[in-house]
């Protein structure tokens, strides 16, 4: 406990205080008590004992003056009070006012499916089922992995999924265990940007029990637009496993081949005029006159990049008159 002087001198003038109300209370008791002794040893001894407290209780009063009056300049006199340090007060920040809250829509209940749907063989593909044997229900299927090439023990030459034009074909390679030779196998390739079947391939199996197998897909660079592909793979119409890739870039579009078209046109315009002028006399002279005009125009036109005019113009002889040698005259 840290006590000052000034604390100190107070706590004993209280205590005085209190004594002397102690030694006034006993001084009465016992001076009470003396007053019905009988016997007068012990009245006189009572009587005594009352004026010991009335002494103490002075003392206990002279001490109270004292502390109250003189006992804490004369510790200063001994003690010199040392200079207190004078705080400066320090600015106290007012406290800003803080917005409440504002109420949180509780978000909506979304209903999740328990169970998600599983693959299924569209219909047109299962009507193209051939195969008669039964399918091995313990059939299974590795992850499928993806890539542009396969080397001749169908490995995957760099996989990946994620690939990027050019492109033509896509390889999906997988192992698989417990298959029953015969049976039919299906893969299905979406593109699921728009639920689009890009390409399909059922048949029976013909390979072994176990082993590496691949499927693959081949399209125009131009129809693998960017977007998430998946891969479906069936035994029977039970599904076994699929594998997504995904195709970043924009394709390439197919540049137009300008194939010339030759446009002909021919204007043939042929006249032909022919005047016989037979002229018979009572002399026997006859007279014939023929004349023939033939005209022809050509005009070929090719098009785009050539124009060809031709005109050529034939004009016979413009007229011919024969003569007779002779002139009978009758």
């Amino acid at each position: 406990m840290n006590l000052d002087i000034q604390t100190a001198v107070q706590t004993a003038f209280f205590l005085a205080i209190i004594g002397l109300l102690s030694s006034l209370w006993l001084m009465v008791k016992n001076f009470n008590r003396a007053q019905k002794m009988p016997f007068y040893q012990k009245r006189v001894k009572m009587q005594w004992k009352a004026i010991r407290f009335l002494f103490v209780g002075i003392l206990f009063s002279v001490s109270a003056i004292f502390f109250n009056r003189y006992a804490e300049p004369a510790v200063y006199l001994i003690f010199p009070p040392s200079p207190t340090i004078t705080l400066t007060p320090t600015i106290t920040l007012t406290p800003t006012i803080t917005l409440s809250p504002t109420i949180t829509l509780s978000p909506t209940i979304t209903f999740t499916p328990a169970i998600s749907p599983t693959p299924s063989i569209p219909e047109s593909i299962e009507a193209l089922f051939e195969s008669t044997v039964g399918p091995n229900p313990d059939a299974l299927f590795s992850p499928i992995v993806f890539s542009k090439s396969i080397d001749d023990n169908i490995q995957p030459v760099n996989p990946s999924e994620e690939f990027d034009h050019p492109l033509s074909i896509i390889y999906a390679t997988y192992s698989y265990v417990n298959m029953i030779p015969g049976s039919q196998w299906t893969s299905v390739w979406y593109r699921m940007n728009d639920l689009t079947l890009l390409c399909y391939e059922t048949a029976p199996w013909n390979g072994g029990t176990g082993g590496y197998g691949y499927t693959e897909c081949t399209k125009d660079a131009s129809e693998w637009q960017p977007g998430i592909y998946e891969v479906q793979l069936f035994v029977g119409t039970t599904w076994k496993t699929s594998g997504r890739f995904t195709i970043i870039g924009i394709p390439p579009t197919n540049t137009a081949t300008i194939t010339p078209t030759s446009t002909t046109t021919r204007t043939f315009t042929s006249t032909v005029s022919r005047t016989p002028l037979p002229s018979v006399t009572a002399s026997k002279t006859p007279t014939r006159t023929s004349t023939s005009t033939i005209t022809q125009t050509s005009t070929i036109t090719r098009t785009p990049t050539r124009t060809l005019t031709f005109t050529p113009t034939r004009t016979p002889r413009p007229s011919d008159t024969r003569w007779p040698s002779q002139t009978p005259t009758r």
